[in-house]
């Protein structure tokens, strides 16, 4: 049964047992169910009961200016606030980092990742298709539905159709959205945000939990969680190389715990970083396809990756998977050199974003499993420090604005 902790993150579900290579082929022989997705099912329980959005949102005829047809002027929204995709919803939240939500906007299902312009626009991956919101101005401008077939119906959950990993080219005239195609390999869509059209589209690994763009905008890198790979797409050509990324091995298949989340484009030499477990950190050059391997201190299952401009790596740590250990969940922050500190969470947590000046990190409380909750975690990095900031409805995506 699946828990659904509103309130905070004391008492949320413990992660299901860690996969160490000995367990790895007995999870290959789990339900079908788990095979297919890799992680236990996350799936709110009140996920199928949800209501749609209206109609006129989901084909993108006409704007709401609020979650309610709220038509009130909105006051500019500052420099700082925190927007996420409130994943168990359809909304966009607004959050102040000292005060909590502030306001939200209607989008679509289930909104994953989320990327933000320079011009202000936010891009929001959702189940039916990307929605373009103003974040001054707080509404919803546009909205591009998904040329890629066989997503099946609207619905929430971790592993349903739809987008997942979103970016934007550095210099604003593409963005690049990570399709899950329920029980086959995943699609890269690209989007001209002056026509608010699908330009183009290509194959991904499964399951595309995340999207990066080269320093350069010259490539594209889709990080394909069920099969162990990134797909590097030519932005030129639209050509696109897979990449293995699998430091543990693959025995186990979809099964297997040990695969890749998020990822980071290291700011000077372009490099992606993808760590693993609080175990091992991927070094990967998406020129060559060669990757090594350095180690990290956590062990905890990790997720979401943020890097900061003078090249600091952040990561969430998810919790401990093996019953027997004492690991919790964390926050790794590691420099160039590759030294680490690891912050105590409370709970499991999903992404991360760091705010301009490089000193606090916003972690989201809406895991992608069992043991999410409605709320923040703002970690001072200089003093380790943590409080509890309540925020959306399963936070997941985040950006500071």
């Amino acid at each position: 049964m699946n828990r659904r902790i509103a309130d905070g993150p004391s008492g949320a579900a413990r992660p299901a047992p860690r996969l160490r290579t000995l367990l790895i082929a007995a999870v290959a022989t789990a339900s079908a169910a788990a095979l297919v997705t890799g992680c236990t099912a996350t799936e709110p329980a009140d996920s199928t009961a949800a209501p749609r959005p209206a109609a006129s949102a989901e084909a993108g005829a006409g704007t709401p200016a609020g979650p309610d047809g709220d038509t009130r002027p909105r006051p500019a929204t500052p420099d700082g606030t925190l927007l996420v995709t409130d994943f168990g919803a359809r909304t966009v939240t607004f959050v102040d980092p000292d005060k909590g939500p502030v306001d939200s906007v209607r989008v679509g299902t289930a909104p994953y990742g989320l990327t933000i312009g320079g011009d202000g626009r936010a891009w929001v991956a959702t189940a039916e298709g990307v929605a373009v919101v103003d974040t001054v101005a707080r509404e919803r401008r546009a909205f591009v539905p998904y040329k890629t077939r066989g997503l099946g119906p609207p619905t929430y959950g971790e592993y349903r159709g739809g987008g997942m990993g979103i970016a934007i080219a550095p210099d604003g005239r593409h963005v690049y959205v990570g399709v899950n195609v329920p029980g086959g390999d995943g699609r890269l869509e690209v989007i001209d945000p002056r026509t608010l059209k699908v330009t183009g589209t290509a194959d991904t690994g499964r399951r595309p939990f995340d999207v990066d763009v080269a320093g350069d905008g010259s490539r594209v890198y889709a990080t394909g969680h069920d099969s162990f790979d990134v797909t590097v797409l030519d932005t030129d050509t639209m050509g696109t190389r897979r990449i293995e990324v699998a430091p543990h091995g693959t025995e186990g298949g979809l099964g297997s715990w040990l695969k890749p989340h998020y990822a980071v484009v290291r700011p000077g030499d372009g490099r992606l970083l993808l760590p693993f477990e609080g175990e091992r950190l991927v070094v990967l050059d998406p020129e060559t396809g060669r990757s090594s391997i350095e180690p990290m201190t956590a062990n905890t299952h990790q997720h979401g990756a943020a890097v900061t401009a003078d090249g600091t790596l952040v990561v969430v740590g998810t919790g401990p998977i093996d019953p027997a250990t004492d690991e919790r969940a964390s926050l790794t922050i590691r420099t160039k050199r590759g030294k680490e500190r690891v912050i105590p969470l409370d709970g499991p947590h999903e992404d991360v974003a760091v705010s301009k000046n490089g000193r606090t990190a916003y972690v989201t409380g809406g895991f992608t499993r069992d043991g999410y909750w409605n709320g923040i975690t703002v970690v001072d990095l200089d003093t380790g420090t943590t409080h509890w900031l309540r925020a959306g409805q399963r936070p997941l995506g985040i950006a500071v604005l």
